[in-house]
Order: structure tokens, then C-alpha cells, then sequence
């Protein structure tokens, strides 16, 4: 990991990009704006929680714990948001 600010950075452009999706999702489907805007709530605690986790590592004065500490948290980023992206594309899905 090259910086907190990037990681921070790349958390927010998660939720941005969610945010966005969710939007556009409620624009053409609006009779699911409840479950919609479920997803986009679970979205903005889930950037919360991964604020606290990044400025929070577990041994902050042992190098080596630290980046496999962050390395751990960026994939828990990438899974997480695939979640709740998966879950908007099955709220979303016109049947």
C-alpha cells in the first residue's frame, strides 16, 4: 500500500460509484426505491466501517503486521463492494 489518503481515496470511489448505480437503478425502476436505497444505506456504513478499520491497524509499530493488515483490508474492499453490487443487480433485474 502506497498511502492511507490513496486507500481513503479508493473507499470513497467505491461508495461513489454505488452511489451512482443506485441512482441510475431508482431512475428506471422506480417501484424498488425501498430495496434500492437499502443497499445504498449498507453501501455508506460499509465505507464507515472501512474507515475505522483502515485508521485503526492492529500493530501500527510493526511494518511487515501493517502492509499484510492493509493488503487484507483491500481485498475486504473488493468483496464487500462486489456484494453490494451483486445484490443492486438482483434488486435491479427486470423479470
Amino acid at each position: 500500500m502506497a498511502n492511507l489518503r490513496i486507500l481513503k481515496k479508493e473507499i470513497d470511489y467505491r461508495l461513489e460509484e454505488l452511489v451512482f448505480d443506485c441512482d441510475m437503478a431508482i431512475y428506471f425502476q422506480p417501484a424498488k426505491d425501498k430495496e434500492i436505497f437499502a443497499v445504498m444505506q449498507q453501501g455508506v456504513e460499509l465505507r464507515n466501517a472501512l474507515y475505522v478499520k483502515a485508521n485503526n491497524p492492529t500493530e501500527p509499530h510493526n511494518p511487515s503486521l501493517v502492509r499484510k493488515y492493509y493488503a487484507a483490508l483491500r481485498q475486504e474492499i473488493l468483496a464487500s463492494f462486489g456484494e453490494l453490487f451483486e445484490k443492486l443487480s438482483q434488486i435491479a433485474e427486470v423479470k
